[in-house]
């Protein structure tokens, strides 16, 4: 075969730098975005952020726009307000920090523990104990386990000489001390004691305290089945009767020890902002999170300026991923803002209306209308959230398939989970809906949705099905 040349003509892609880093910045959250600016900005001498303009802070006109950021997003001027102070010499104390730090379940029995006036040999039984509770507030050993591993320390310790033993007789007294402690009802071995434990902590006057510490030992498996018509039977209780005993149940905590470290909030910012105005829906990025960057011009007419080869080449490379760092961060939040403004005229009668108005979305429908890629979409709408009159949601949200209705037309799987949750909380509690009868309800609106989509939504939204939703009362 004969050797030549052929010329072709083609196109083809190429990831410069550049576009691999608008690409990156398109698709981090608004935590690490913050750390990347931070990083660029201590690691480019040519790149600045510029200051606020001081003088347009402190006479700030009023507007319906900025009342509306105030109360809802907080100025870093209010929260300071809210939890700081001048300390003597003239630096602000922020309260707030010097909280205490939030403490397990384990320090929190422990604290309790070294406040009570036992023995070094008790003390160590209780150690032994609390280390075996769990999150839940169960423990997660025998009374012979627990035996066992205090006898060892215990000798160990030198508490008890190698010929001395304990017996169960010894842990008793410390685990009943330890099962009263804060929360009431750790350190039981099953839920039928912890519940047990509370209803006795409770006063002697309680209503229909005798009645529900009766079910709790004797007809739990009756409750947890939700036989009301065997629990009567068995308790001989009127129904009225039995309703109370029931209530004052409910009011038990099954899993005491969540009510420790377990309340630690997690906050989201926004990264848009949606408002009505005028009639008018109206999309902008949160104005706590623009953070303008600039050149360093002193820097950059260095490079001119520079008397060695080696200093122009750094300036120069320098002074070019600034610009380039620059462009990214404003073509990322040209394209963030394009796409919420999309989703937001699309998904109006969802704001309107709520989630049962919403549309049928998917992001080849967005990409479209903004003439993108989708997968330029998937990363704008991951892990970005958008502020709204009716809470914060991740962009992702507002996508969702559609079901066919009797009409021709399409419905949202999410305004059909909305459509189910609406109807289950309506339901006779006595009579709950089976997820065939929410079909045929849905069916009756024109909407085709079979049990198994039906039972399939439910789950997601963390609803039991209807033999465990059935009440007395």
């Amino acid at each position: 075969m004969k050797t030549a040349l052929q010329l072709k003509l083609g196109q083809q892609l190429t990831m410069t730098p550049q576009l691999q880093q608008a690409i990156r910045l398109l698709q981090l959250s608004t935590l690490d975005l913050q750390q990347e600016i931070q990083s660029a900005l201590e690691t480019n001498p040519l790149l600045e952020a510029e200051e606020p303009n001081q003088t347009e802070e402190e006479t700030p006109e009023w507007s319906e726009e900025a009342a509306f950021e105030n109360w809802n997003m907080g100025s870093s001027s209010h929260s300071k307000g809210s939890g700081s102070q001048m300390s003597d010499d003239g630096e602000t104390m922020d309260w707030m920090a010097n909280a205490t730090a939030e403490t397990d379940l384990q320090d929190h029995l422990l604290w309790q523990l070294n406040l009570t006036s036992l023995t070094p040999l008790d003390h160590l039984i209780g150690t032994v104990i609390i280390e075996s509770i769990d999150s839940c507030g169960y423990l997660c050993d025998t009374k012979e386990e627990l035996l066992k591993a205090t006898l060892k320390l215990a000798k160990e310790q030198e508490l008890l000489s190698q010929d001395d033993s304990l017996e169960l007789e010894d842990v008793d007294p410390v685990l009943h001390l330890i099962q009263h402690f804060d929360p009431i009802g750790v350190g039981a071995e099953n839920l039928q004691e912890s519940l047990r434990i509370q209803v006795l902590t409770l006063a002697p006057d309680t209503p229909f305290k005798n009645e529900a510490l009766f079910i709790i030992e004797q007809h739990l498996d009756l409750l947890a089945h939700k036989d009301f018509t065997a629990l009567a039977r068995k308790t001989k209780l009127k129904e009225p009767e039995l309703c109370e005993a029931l209530n004052l149940i409910r009011m038990l905590n099954p899993r005491p020890g969540n009510q420790i470290g377990q309340n630690q909030a997690e906050y989201i910012v926004p990264d848009v902002i949606v408002r009505k105005l005028q009639g008018e829906w109206r999309v902008d990025l949160n104005p706590e999170l623009s953070q303008n960057l600039r050149i360093n011009e002193t820097y950059a007419s260095l490079a001119r300026e520079a008397s060695k080869r080696e200093d122009a080449h750094f300036i120069k490379d320098h002074l070019q991923e600034a610009k380039w760092f620059i462009k990214s961060l404003q073509s990322r939040n040209e394209t963030l803002l394009k796409v919420s403004r999309e989703i937001v005229s699309v998904q109006e009668g969802f704001f309107e209306h709520g989630e049962e108005a919403m549309k049928p979305l998917v992001l080849h429908d967005i990409a479209e209308a903004v003439s993108m890629h989708e997968s330029t979409i998937s990363r704008v709408t991951t892990q970005k959230y958008m502020m709204t009159p009716k809470g914060i949601f991740e962009l992702k949200y507002f996508f969702s398939s559609h079901v066919n209705t009797h009409s021709g037309g399409e419905c949202s799987s999410t305004a059909i989970r909305a459509m189910i949750k609406k109807l289950i909380a309506n339901e006779n509690t006595r009579k709950p809906l089976s997820d065939n009868k929410i079909a045929n309800l849905l069916g009756e609106q024109g909407i085709n949705v079979a049990r198994r989509t039906i039972a399939k939504y439910r789950e997601a939204m963390n609803i039991p099905p209807s033999n465990e939703r059935k009440q007395l009362i």
